[in-house]
């Protein structure tokens, strides 16, 4: 039964992720140029959660940056070292976005082939950087400016990319093309998720252009991003009308409710994003965490249990 509304109305379902997809098709293990000075080459990974796989990107003419070298897997780093050579550059810098399996594995052995200066945020699960870096960090090479965006939520040490000269952003997990991602607590949180999201459509001067950690370039960023939160919050809308409705639960009594829009394989995915969504309605006072002896819910668990509180 889908989430009830005021009144018992039915909660519509959340309009979709606006797709403006721009510049070249994916090709997977093959550079392919998606803008000036920047190659894209895609790790051969597909799946449900990196769609046509992880995208890691060249940056510069001479001096070249990799920024997301992805998971481990021999002949994407070879492809990315050939594409450099053939360039007639030098490896001299891998950024990190994030430390998640799909994205940074990859940065340590680059780094050992290549002598590179690996820069990431740092993460107890992820790469050690050789420098750390965060908000307003910015990498100067012989033909670009990379200034690094700290911007948790869907990683609590994500970091976005920007580039100055063309205003595109890296964006790694992010933003992505035409779907939402996966808030997965603890470490990720739905409420800075959504505030780093707006914060990007304020920059000054605004993104033009923005490349993804998986698909094609995204046009129209401020329409993008916009859609993205509009969606979030209007899941979120149906968590808490369905919460209302059964005045109180468990993530698993709440999955098919909210998620009535969504095939049966994403349902375990999306129990995660519907737990985040739990947390955010407790921190804003419109749910309260039920657990013995626990009532923060950054606390919570995916097992843990939620009541309404009545509006």
């Amino acid at each position: 039964m889908p989430a009830r509304g005021p009144e018992g109305t039915a909660a519509p379902s959340p309009r979709p992720v606006l797709d403006s997809s721009v510049g070249p098709v994916v090709v997977s293990g093959e550079p392919v140029e998606v803008a000036d000075r920047v190659l894209r080459v895609t790790a051969p990974n597909p799946s449900v959660m990196t769609g046509p796989g992880t995208n890691t990107y060249l940056l510069g003419s001479r001096d070249v940056v990799v920024i997301d070298p992805g998971p481990v897997i021999d002949s994407h780093l070879d492809v990315i070292e050939q594409a450099v050579a053939d360039a007639g550059g030098a490896i001299r810098w891998i950024a990190v976005t994030h430390h998640h399996r799909d994205h940074a594995p990859g940065a340590v052995q680059l780094a050992e082939r290549t002598g590179a200066e690996l820069l990431a945020f740092g993460h107890p699960e992820g790469v050690d950087p050789d420098r750390p870096v965060g908000e307003g960090f910015v990498l100067a090479g012989p033909d670009f400016h990379l200034r690094a965006l700290h911007t948790p939520g869907h990683a609590s040490d994500h970091v976005c990319w920007l580039l100055e000269e063309e205003s595109l952003l890296f964006s790694g997990d992010h933003v992505m093309q035409g779907s939402t991602v996966v808030i997965r607590p603890p470490d990720a949180n739905m409420a800075d998720y959504l505030a780093n999201l707006n914060r990007l459509v304020d920059l000054d001067p605004p993104i033009a252009t923005i490349a993804p950690g998986h698909g094609r370039l995204i046009g129209d960023p401020a329409g993008v991003i916009t859609s993205i939160v509009r969606h979030r919050l209007e899941r979120e809308g149906r968590v808490a009308a369905a919460l209302q409705d059964i005045g109180r639960g468990t993530v698993d009594d709440l999955l098919t409710s909210v998620y009535a829009d969504v095939s049966e394989p994403l349902l375990a995915i999306a129990r995660f994003s519907l737990w985040a969504h739990l947390q955010k309605l407790a921190a804003d006072g419109r749910a309260r965490l039920v657990d013995a002896g626990e009532s923060d819910p950054r606390c919570s668990s995916i097992t843990s249990t939620w009541e309404a509180v009545p509006t």
